[in-house]
């Protein structure tokens, strides 16, 4: 049971900076379309931090043998 703990905190943190990504970028968008550059400029750099963190993490560990994508062996 302690085994899948790293494992799925793994898998949160690897969620929750994907949302933060998405959420960034979103906000930055809205803001730099309401003319609102000091905002728009700072989520934009917000998003780009995110990314480049996302980027240097490790693979991610899979503990099941990997499958075929289209279900033919």
């Amino acid at each position: 049971m302690m085994s899948s703990s790293p494992s799925r905190l793994e898998q949160l943190g690897r969620f929750l900076l994907r949302g933060l990504r998405i959420g960034s970028s979103t906000v930055s968008i809205i803001e730099l379309l309401r003319n609102d550059w000091t905002g728009g400029i700072t989520a934009g750099i917000a998003w780009f931090v995110f990314l480049q963190v996302e980027r240097r993490l490790p693979p991610p560990s899979t503990s099941e043998p990997s499958s075929p994508v289209d279900g033919r062996s």
